[in-house]
């Protein structure tokens, strides 16, 4: 009988006091390799959840040496969103070792009763939840660790709407216990990424996956595969791409279809690098769609319960062998496409058996039989005897290859230069394959990790993915008048965050308003991944003052005033006895006013509308009406003698006044 099925399993602890500190007051939950008690810190007086291992994993001292160190790794992950880890013991009083974790006791619901009660996510609400999910990933990926198995069985609910991820470090502490081998892998099936199945290998690329797969189950209330058995399952997921959210919920986005679709590509390097990148993609669609947070509900019925970290309750950590070519998903029992099942042991099909035909043969007499027996004898004795040592040669050759012969180990090359790595593989019959990745620690042209990893036993001539260092990342070259969201763009694929300071902004007269002058610091500056870089923008020319043309003609004023970038236009006339008519009187603005050249200001200009008096002395009466009508003047005649046309001798205002219009001139006649 397994451990997962073992009647009464956990009630043996309830009572019991771990190494004398932690009491053990009642059974929470089980799952397949651990029971969760609620519990007491009698030294802290505090409730703690106490995750006690199975004594099937831990009677073996390679997972307790593993699991310890596992243990420590998740303690170190301080995160609102992270199952915070207090502690990490062996029991060695209470009939055998018992080998536990004491962890914050969360009170509230898994993220698998939400759906079941929810049905499908808004978007904004899925997005609420995805977001904590991968700044905990983020955290656990910058430390190192990779969870391995991410679903909603392990993303606890809190009943102020919080949400945190469980179970970091377990599933790689339980991968090395017992007799899990080379062809078992654990993980649960309707989240596992290609690479779980086909390889057994992990990286934050894999969280990535299983992170985007959960996020499509929350937009749709499904998994996105499904089958009559876990291997069926598993094999959709090394040989078919995830379908866009959109085939089941019609109104989402094309941005979170195209999020959702990066986020579970098959081949690991095209999606983002890790869950801090996935984060940033996620926050500037929200950003982009508007979308606000929303608090995430807490079912009804789950309001009292106490949840922890573990696999009890849901879907459990699945062991399947793993997806080869030779494997075909056959239906030995019944799968639930709605979810996960329970473990399944998947052999691989045999080859089918050559049918053997029989042989007519004459037979000959008893006598020939017999001589014919005695004359072969000797010689069959011999060919037997030849053809038994060729068929346990090619046997024994076809193990050896079958087996280890055609396996190698990949070989450390972390720390290499690229050129050595790429010898190393090559002179041991592996194929280099080169991704280059920015690392603030790790120089320019290094190795960082290797795919598969150190140590790993793949088929000889297969790929081995080299992460190789670019170094740290240096601010892109920028021309001065690029827009901004241009800048943006540039420095965000340069792995950098612009920053946008509009007290840093300058006047300028050669670049647009509202254009980058430059970036500070400047181009080619070496910096950490995701330093900021400021943007200058410009103003546009600096301010000006307004030109002085008091007294200069209409011609003359406009077109200085256009000079200086401005867009004169007439605004009214006025009398000036000292300006002529059509010069300038002022302007609105005054002159000398400091305006920004803001677009092209306009400069009102007010012109003078005064006649000049005309000299008409010794001019007829007349003739000086006329002229004095032609400028919109009157005439007033004092004359010693009443006479027509009679000749001017004196006038006033004097020749050469200036007048408004409409004005009379007298004049003394003869």
């Amino acid at each position: 009988m397994t451990p997962e099925t073992r009647p009464g399993r956990g009630t043996e602890l309830v009572g019991a006091m771990l190494e004398r500190r932690y009491r053990v007051d009642s059974v929470i939950a089980r799952g397949g390799m651990s029971v969760v008690y609620r519990g007491l810190d009698t030294r802290l007086d505090r409730p703690v959840a106490l995750k006690v291992m199975d004594s099937h994993y831990s009677a073996n001292p390679s997972f307790v040496e593993r699991f310890e160190l596992e243990a420590r790794s998740a303690a170190r992950l301080h995160h609102p969103a992270v199952v915070a880890v207090y502690d990490q013991g062996v029991d060695r009083e209470i009939d055998g070792d018992h080998v536990y974790l004491v962890m914050q006791l969360v009170e509230g619901c898994t993220l698998r009763e939400v759906l079941l009660e929810q049905g499908v996510l808004s978007l904004p609400m899925a997005v609420s939840v995805l977001r904590p999910m991968l700044s905990a990933l983020a955290a656990a990926h910058h430390a190192g660790m990779v969870h391995r198995d991410i679903k909603p069985e392990n993303v606890l609910v809190g009943l102020d709407g919080s949400v945190q991820v469980a179970d970091f470090g377990l599933v790689r502490a339980t991968a090395t216990a017992g007799s899990t081998t080379g062809n078992v892998i654990l993980g649960t099936v309707a989240y596992l990424s290609p690479e779980q199945v086909t390889t057994g290998d992990a990286d934050a690329r894999t969280d990535v996956y299983s992170a985007g797969v959960v996020l499509y189950e929350l937009l749709t209330g499904r998994p996105p595969f499904g089958g009559d058995t876990a291997l069926s399952v598993a094999y959709q997921h090394v040989n078919a791409d995830v379908p866009p959210p959109s085939e089941v919920t019609p109104e989402l986005p094309p941005a979170i279809d195209d999020l959702v679709l990066r986020a579970t590509r098959r081949d690991p390097a095209g999606r983002p690098a890790d869950a801090a990148a996935f984060l940033h993609e996620l926050e500037r669609i929200s950003t982009e769609l508007g979308l606000r947070p929303v608090p995430v509900p807490v079912p009804v019925s789950e309001q009292r319960t106490e949840m922890v970290s573990t696999d009890a309750g849901g879907p459990p950590t699945e062991r399947i062998a793993p997806i080869t070519e030779a494997s075909v998903p056959e239906a030995t029992a019944p799968y639930d496409h709605g979810g996960p099942q329970g473990t399944r042991a998947m052999p691989r099909p045999a080859a089918d058996e050559e049918t053997t035909h029989e042989i007519a043969a004459v037979r000959p007499s008893p006598a020939e039989l017999h001589e014919q027996e005695r004359k072969r004898g000797g010689r069959r004795f011999a060919l037997w005897t030849l053809a038994i040592l060729v068929i346990a040669g090619l046997l024994g050759g076809t193990a050896w290859w079958m087996g280890s012969g055609r396996y190698i180990q990949v070989p450390r090359v972390t720390g290499e230069t690229e050129e050595v790595a790429s010898q190393v593989l090559r002179g041991a019959d592996l194929t280099p394959e080169i991704t280059r990745q920015l690392d603030d620690d790790v120089p320019a042209g290094t190795v960082i990790s290797s795919s598969p990893k150190q140590g790993s036993r793949i088929l000889s001539g297969q790929s081995v993915e080299l992460v190789v260092s670019s170094g740290r990342p240096k601010v892109p070259d920028i021309a001065a008048g690029t827009s901004v969201d241009d800048a943006q763009q540039a420095l965000r694929a340069a792995s950098l965050q612009p920053e946008r300071d509009t007290s840093a902004d300058q006047y300028d007269s050669s670049i647009p308003e509202g254009a980058v002058i430059s970036v500070d610091p400047g181009p080619g500056t070496e910096l950490a991944i995701s330093s900021q870089v400021r943007l200058i923008v410009s103003k546009g020319p600096p301010p000006v003052p307004v030109p002085d043309v008091t007294g200069a003609s209409k011609d003359e004023a406009f077109a200085a005033l256009s000079a200086a970038g401005f867009e004169p236009y007439e605004s009214g006339r006025q009398f000036d006895s000292n300006v002529e008519a059509d010069h300038v009187i002022t302007t609105d603005p005054a002159a000398n006013t400091v305006v920004e050249l803001s677009g092209k200001p306009r400069v009102g200009v007010v012109l003078s509308n005064a006649v000049t008096v005309p000299d008409l002395n010794g001019k007829g009466t007349d003739q000086a009406q006329q002229e004095l009508a032609a400028l919109g003047l009157g005439l007033e005649v004092h004359s010693f003698f009443q006479r027509p046309d009679a000749m001017i001798i004196g006038q006033l205002p004097l020749p050469g006044s200036k007048v408004e219009p409409g004005s009379t001139v007298g004049v003394t006649a003869l």
